[in-house]
């Protein structure tokens, strides 16, 4: 894919454009699609190619509420038929019979989620951008530095071996966890490191039926199982540091081998149909969001454990609500970098995400241990939710994204 180039312009001391977005994964390509149609002039920079970029393999759980933003923005008739909809979630315990089932009809919907290749979904949102009049790439291009004004924002890059500078009223970090933009702004975070790490990995099998999702918790730590077309499955299993990187270092046979024990045998005919990528895990909350002339979104601004496959859904979720903060900013004539105006999308996403980040905190403390009181207070939840349909339908509404406030530009 050709990157449409904006980088070597002329300087002017008017403003190049009035927006950044620093990072083009999937959370600042949806928010340059969000805002499509709002007459901002928008540039993404982005570190690597786009192809590069857009070429990552992994696969990510999307909650109803994501699927219902891309249809909002365009995309999801493209993304729909190259993804799996699922039609089942089964949680399980270790060793513990009793297993929750979660269905459709438990929510009145057709379906529980989805799961999509990340190459599916950024390719999507990549060509929508690139029809873009209102949109521009810097890219490949490195961040050099931030001058933050009282007017406005200038970003200094480097392309090509060549030094340029761009003036913007926003700038929005979204350039992950180590996002240099949230450093340089000397935006400080709250946290820690788990104990744990995950081996993330891709299976073939001969199974007749596919579209179910699983969250196996163990002692050591919880395992998902997410439904990819082509009978695949995207599987992310987490245990401690070292046993993480015995399981990613371990000769393929023993492997499969361990991983037909830790699965319970659900899988037939099981066969590895990608590398092992090990990750460590970590809980990350920015003390901001926002400041004059600047906000974060997705993992610039926070990080979760991947128990219960929410990570993704949040950035997607804060550039919708960015989008629907600035547009409606510009309809009242508001200045969109003004520190007030940031603040409303802080205001409407930060208490959500710190929901989100400590109840996946909370599963993985709870059952990722042996101890026996808490395993009798796990297991007595587990009964819970699967006979008390006010608790399952709860816990699928917020698993599915229908807790909180919808963006506006969600259609369902």
């Amino acid at each position: 894919m050709t990157s449409k180039q904006i980088c070597d312009r002329e300087k002017t001391p008017a403003l190049d454009c009035d927006l950044i977005i620093v990072g083009g994964g999937i959370s600042g390509a949806t928010l340059a699609c969000a805002l499509q149609d709002s007459g901002l002039r928008i540039t993404l920079i982005e570190a690597r190619p786009l192809e590069v970029v857009a070429a990552k393999r992994q696969a990510y759980a999307l909650t109803l509420l994501s699927g219902g933003i891309f249809a909002g923005l365009g995309v999801w008739d493209e993304i729909l038929p190259q993804i799996t909809q699922f039609q089942q979630i089964r949680l399980s315990d270790a060793d513990y019979p009793q297993i929750v089932n979660f269905h459709p009809q438990d929510l009145g919907t057709g379906q529980l989620g989805y799961v999509a290749e990340h190459e599916v979904v950024l390719t999507a949102l990549q060509e929508k951008l690139n029809a873009a009049p209102n949109v521009r790439w810097c890219c490949p291009a490195q961040v050099e530095g931030v001058e933050y004004g009282q007017d406005a924002v200038t970003v200094t890059v480097t392309q090509e071996g060549k030094e340029k500078t761009l003036r913007s009223r926003l700038l929005v970090g979204a350039d992950g966890a180590r996002s240099r933009i949230r450093q340089d702004a000397g935006i400080k975070t709250q946290g820690w490191k788990y104990w744990q790490s995950c081996v993330a990995f891709t299976i073939r099998h001969q199974n007749p039926q596919n579209d179910i999702a699983y969250e196996r918790f163990c002692y050591s730590g919880p395992m998902g199982i997410l439904p990819l077309p082509g009978n695949r499955c995207q599987i992310v299993w987490t245990e401690p540091h070292e046993e993480a990187k015995t399981l990613q270092k371990m000769p393929e046979a023993a492997f499969l081998e361990r991983l037909r024990e830790r699965t319970g045998g659900i899988f037939s005919g099981l066969e590895l149909a990608s590398d092992r990528f090990l990750f460590p895990v970590q809980l990350m909350q920015s003390e901001q969001y926002t400041q004059s002339r600047l906000a974060l979104i997705g993992d610039a601004a926070h990080c979760c454990h991947p128990v219960g496959g929410q990570g993704l859904n949040l950035g997607i979720r804060d550039a919708s609500a960015l989008a629907e903060v600035l547009q409606t900013a510009l309809q009242q004539g508001e200045d969109i970098g003004n520190a007030q105006v940031l603040h409303r999308y802080e205001q409407w996403r930060q208490g959500e995400n710190w929901v989100i980040l400590g109840f996946t905190d909370f599963l993985d403390r709870m059952f990722s241990n042996d101890w026996l009181p808490l395993m009798m207070s796990r297991r007595l939840g587990l009964w819970m939710l699967q006979n008390i349909q006010p608790m399952k339908q709860f816990a699928l509404a917020l698993m599915t994204g229908l807790k909180g406030r919808r963006p506006q530009l969600a259609k369902f």
